[in-house]
């Protein structure tokens, strides 16, 4: 077997029309998952992949595993005390990429070969768009190949939002995630817009390498969604990681730096005072007001230039200011306070969400239809708007995990073999996340704040993780563990655990969950000693 990735065509070129029972566009969890599945039952399928890179999807290439695998050079590297100087800190980040590279590229491999040698699975690699309601034209690297199937699966995934800020696809250094873990050197400085978990996971990785990062957030609540608790512990982690937050901030351009880093005019509601220069009213180097970003405040013509490390809510109020009287007598209103400062950095991290993956595929052809939001539109059974089209993975909207991806493989699998009754999205119970912080954080069902709006009544269950021996044991004792309990039936209905390890004790949660098992179960189950899990005795108690 080659242990070579092909870059172009894997079809004879004297073929350039193929019929087959199963198209698959995208070489995604739940679109290979499926080729092999429909492989081993006989049918002929072909995947479409736009490219060589991409082969085996999203979370080999360019998320879960290359990120989490720079997670774990990172943690190192801090707890080596290699992050301390700037030449350790820049041989551990060459590493780190060397050996995200090594293990992409095998994963990338191995994926490729696990689908192409198969006797019944075609891969051409090229851009695929909709011609007919059954028929696809893919743009290979040896001319156009057709393709006419019984059955066609999109898996083309999600592609990183870009808000529209002038001069963010332009300007050298500025960087989606997958742009940023493959850097042949480590930025010193780094603003990360978007304080989502995506970004918060860069924040920590690269805060462990020993850059300097600052986090700017549109809004003034940090995690909206999680409870106030439980947010308030992720911001300190990260604060006392390095991490420095920029709330109430609105990037209104960026642009290069004279130093060859990059610029960006930040405005920030709810100060009163601060440099009041955008960063395009003056050229670069001239000495125009500016603030670093590592949070070292540069001189101004104007009033004193407040933080932008600090919290803008500790310094104004979001609320109107009153002014003058207008002519009519009635009092006006000026906007919330604001001030403009200038970053400078070495790199920008945009983490402003990903949007499904539609662009050219010419949906309307098959009549396919999109949502409000962009994806495509499916119902219970991930079925499109066009008959026998299917959609799977984060392209049809639902939540964006590698695991989703590979129980909607589930859904149309069950469809296709013949199941008196097919499992669908809505089988689906009690979907867990993690997001891979210092002390990773994961939860699954509701959280405090979701069970009180929905009128619940429960008991909250707190643990702090330093009263977990093994947690001491690892030196690991920060953080928090939470569950939410319904009071009369001893129902789980959530759990909220920022704890090492807790990527792992989530998924016994889950279990519990999704058997119905009481609180109980977990509060007297037999645990192996020294563990993390055995925290879910005392959690429960």
């Amino acid at each position: 077997m080659s242990t070579s990735t092909p870059n172009a065509i894997s079809t004879p070129s004297t073929s350039p029309t193929i019929t087959t029972d199963a198209l698959i566009i995208g070489f995604g969890k739940g679109g290979k998952t499926l080729a092999a599945k429909l492989s081993a039952a006989g049918r002929k399928v072909v995947v479409a992949e736009a490219s060589a890179n991409m082969y085996g999807g999203t979370c080999i290439n360019i998320g879960c595993l290359p990120s989490k695998s720079l997670i774990l050079s990172a943690e190192q590297a801090r707890r080596d005390g290699a992050n301390s100087t700037p030449e350790t800190r820049e041989a551990a980040f060459e590493a780190a990429i060397k050996e995200k590279r090594r293990v992409t590229s095998m994963l990338r491999d191995k994926n490729y070969h696990k689908l192409a040698d198969q006797d019944n699975i075609t891969v051409i690699t090229g851009r695929a768009h909709f011609t007919g309601p059954h028929s696809v034209e893919i743009a290979a690297a040896e001319g156009p190949v057709a393709v006419t199937a019984s059955k066609i699966f999109i898996n083309t995934g999600a592609t990183p939002r870009i808000p529209d800020i002038p001069g963010i696809r332009t300007t050298p250094g500025v960087y989606t995630s997958t742009g940023l873990m493959d850097l042949d050197d480590m930025p010193q400085r780094l603003a990360i817009i978007g304080s989502g978990f995506i970004g918060l996971e860069f924040a920590s990785m690269f805060a462990d390498f020993g850059t300097a990062v600052t986090v700017l957030q549109h809004n003034a609540e940090f995690l909206p969604r999680e409870d106030a608790d439980v947010a308030a512990a992720i911001r300190a982690q990260l604060e006392a990681q390095g991490v420095k937050f920029l709330f109430n901030a609105d990037t209104k351009a960026i642009t290069p730096a004279a130093d060859g880093g990059v610029r960006l005019s930040v405005a920030v509601k709810g100060m009163t005072r601060g440099a009041s220069q955008a960063c395009d009213s003056t050229p670069a180097g001239t000495g125009n007001a500016h603030t670093d970003i590592t949070g070292a405040t540069g001189t101004t013509d104007t009033a004193t230039t407040t933080s932008p490390t600090s919290n803008p809510t500790d310094h104004a109020t979001m609320s109107h200011v009153q002014t003058k009287p207008s002519d009519d007598g009635e009092p006006r209103f000026a906007e919330p306070a604001e001030a403009r400062f200038c970053l400078t950095t070495d790199a920008v991290l945009v983490a402003t969400g990903r949007t499904p993956n539609v662009e050219g595929l010419h949906l309307e052809a098959a009549g396919v239809e999109l949502t409000e939001r962009g994806a495509v539109k499916v119902d219970e059974l991930l079925r499109t708007t066009a008959a026998d089209i299917w959609a799977l993975g984060d392209v049809n909207g639902g939540p964006q995990h590698t695991y989703i991806s590979l129980d909607d493989y589930r859904v149309v699998w069950s469809q296709l073999n013949g199941s008196a009754r097919p499992y669908t999205v809505k089988d689906r119970k009690h979907v867990p996340s993690s997001t891979f912080l210092a002390t990773p954080y994961s939860r699954v069902g509701l959280n405090e704040r979701e069970a009180k709006a929905a009128g619940l009544d429960y008991v909250v269950k707190r643990l702090p993780v330093a009263a977990v021996p093994k947690a001491q044991v690892m030196r690991r004792p920060d953080g928090l563990m939470k569950a939410i309990v319904e009071r009369n039936t001893g129902r789980i209905l959530g759990a909220m655990l920022l704890s090492v390890e807790s990527h792992e004790v989530i998924n016994i949660v889950k279990l519990a969950m999704d058997l119905d098992a009481p609180a109980s179960t977990l509060r007297d189950m037999v645990f192996t000693h020294p563990t993390i899990a055995e925290a879910l005795n005392d959690l429960f108690a």
